[in-house]
């Protein structure tokens, strides 16, 4: 393990919800969510991010809109507001990335930094992570947390376990021990499914992942579970790097009731082209997969998708291909949830600087 490093990782907190308390002062202390309209239970979609303050009640990110409800019928309920969010997200990112050589944005509200040669310890490296902090609060009136280890894993996950607005350091003879307790789940890339199939295993912690040997881990998980091995070790040596591309751009709706007529699928489907096409031409992409997404009254979720040969941005391309691709799911006896449109295999022009993974 490349362990002479020192990466910070720096996670605001709550951004969204947060950015929407920055802006209407009097939602401070109070449950926000942000999201789909509740409609007094009723509402569809789900929770985008959600205040700490809304937590206490068990609201969480990914949460259906009225199960949120339920739990707190009190919220602030607000509709997402993506450019505001990017431009905050841009304002926090230019100021952070002065403090290191290398940074790599990850999201529209994480980054991590390379600070090896900015600080000659972990000691220093800790003062600069509260600099930065200050900076941010002073200048953005937003909070983050921020990891500090010997590599990504590691200092991702210590941003995580303190917050808000806490700073944890987990110096290379630490990070076993630091490790050792967490759940499975912590690590990056294990889902409920993942955990699920480790907890009956008898895994449940990463102490209890780093004893099982890698061949029955590579046995039931593929290639994946030579990763595994590797985080219960504590080990990530990939490198901080400076490029933050977009991976995907598209649009998905939610519809108020289930429905099953075609010419309101398609509809919607030029609608939500019509939506991120925009922001496709402001940021000079052009794509060669279209996907489409379906989710029926039962939750019972499809996708599809299909890869052209050649680049283009033509956006009657995307609604001609997703209306194809969304065909075979319509006149059978089923409503629908939800349709989703979605390009990627992205190229992006040299001059083009990018926030995030637009949704």
């Amino acid at each position: 393990m490349v362990d002479n490093r020192i990466i910070m990782h720096i996670d605001m907190d709550a951004f969204f919800p947060s950015v929407e308390q920055r802006e209407h002062p009097e939602w401070r202390g109070k449950p926000v969510i942000v999201g789909a309209d509740p409609r007094e239970g009723k509402g569809r979609g789900v929770v985008a991010s959600c205040s700490y303050e809304a937590r206490e009640f068990g609201v969480r990110s990914a949460m259906p809109i009225s199960e949120a409800w339920k739990l707190c019928p009190q919220g602030i309920y607000v509709r997402p507001n993506f450019e505001l969010y990017e431009k905050v997200s841009y304002n926090i990112m230019s100021l952070i990335k002065k403090y290191s050589d290398k940074f790599e944005q990850v999201s529209i509200d994480e980054a991590f930094l390379d600070v090896t040669n900015k600080v000659k310890d972990y000691e220093e490296a800790e003062k600069l992570a509260e600099r930065i902090k200050k900076e941010i609060l002073n200048k953005e009136k937003i909070t983050c947390s921020v990891g500090i280890g010997p590599n990504k894993l590691i200092a991702k996950l210590a941003s995580d376990y303190k917050k808000p607005y806490g700073t944890t350091v987990v110096k290379p003879e630490d990070v076993k021990l630091f490790i050792s307790r967490l759940n499975v789940r912590k690590l990056p890339g294990i889902g409920p499914k993942t955990e699920s199939v480790l907890n009956k295993m008898g895994i449940k912690t990463v102490d209890d992942l780093a004893k099982v040997d890698v061949k029955i881990l590579v046995d039931t998980f593929g290639v994946f579970g030579y990763r595994m091995h590797e985080m219960s070790l504590g080990i990530d040596e990939s490198e901080v790097t400076e490029e933050y591309e977009i991976k995907s751009l598209g649009r998905e709706k939610t519809f108020e009731e289930d429905i099953d007529d075609p010419e309101i699928i398609f509809n919607t489907i030029d609608e939500l082209v019509d939506e991120f096409h925009e922001e496709l031409l402001a940021l000079d992409i052009q794509f060669k997969t279209i996907s489409i997404k379906i989710r029926f009254e039962n939750f019972e979720t499809h996708t599809r998708a299909r890869t052209f040969e050649f680049y283009t941005k033509d956006k009657k391309i995307i609604k001609d291909t997703a209306k194809e691709l969304v065909q075979p799911f319509l006149n059978i006896g089923r409503k629908i949830r939800l349709i989703g449109v979605r390009v990627s295999g992205l190229k992006l022009s040299e001059k083009q600087k990018t926030l995030k993974e637009i949704t």
